[in-house]
């Protein structure tokens, strides 16, 4: 019989196969869908992103689990009313304008959305016009940019400075990360937050919404 362990074993070694076999089992057993996805697929992902952390673990291995994760939870989506979906909260998230660097973006995304929030991910080169526009279409309570050269880090204070104007600023929580990225520049562009690495990002959208 399939136990919620094997499950988060399969998440936490990233074998998709395995967690998709076993999920399918505990749902033709007549499972609870809600208790696959919390006690089992982000039970395993809960293990990876402290592993990710302390540095037993790389992205590569991150991201197969996320995969494993994510395909598991297909096949229990659609046994779940949308309003009965765990959900800490909505994040949007993109790379700033100009910049096309995706993976670790990506990675964050991952992370935050196996923290139970659910993330829109709207991609590269995103210009202060489209992360206002994708604000007002999806009322996140996080807005997270990303952007991995000095060239483009720019783009997020334009960016803020675009919200204020069109008065949505105050609406969203904004977090900021990537390889220049600091804390210091952070809090001189005005943003709420700024987070080192994916698994950091995940618990600072947490420690957000909770302020």
């Amino acid at each position: 019989m399939t136990c919620f362990n094997t499950i988060a074993e399969g998440v936490i070694k990233g074998n998709e196969k395995l967690v998709r076999q076993n999920v399918q089992e505990l749902i033709d057993e007549g499972s609870n869908p809600l208790e696959i996805i919390n006690q089992g697929l982000m039970a395993g992902m809960n293990v990876v992103g402290a592993r990710f952390k302390k540095g037993d673990m790389f992205v590569p291995e991150v991201m197969m689990a996320a995969r494993a994760m994510n395909s598991g939870i297909s096949l229990v989506k659609p046994l779940i009313n949308d309003g009965d979906m765990p959900s800490v909260g909505k994040v949007v998230i993109g790379t700033v304008k100009e910049d096309l660097h995706d993976i670790g973006k990506n990675l964050v995304a991952m992370m935050v959305e196996s923290a139970g929030f659910n993330v829109i991910n709207i991609g590269i080169d995103i210009s202060p016009e489209k992360f206002a526009e994708a604000i007002k279409e999806h009322k996140p309570d996080i807005l997270g940019m990303s952007a991995m050269l000095t060239t483009t880090m720019m783009q997020m204070k334009q960016t803020i400075e675009y919200l204020k104007n069109e008065g949505l600023r105050d609406k969203v929580k904004i977090i900021i990360g990537g390889a220049p990225v600091t804390q210091q520049f952070a809090e001189e562009i005005g943003a709420d937050g700024y987070s080192v690495d994916a698994s950091s990002a995940a618990e600072l959208c947490k420690k957000l919404l909770c302020a």
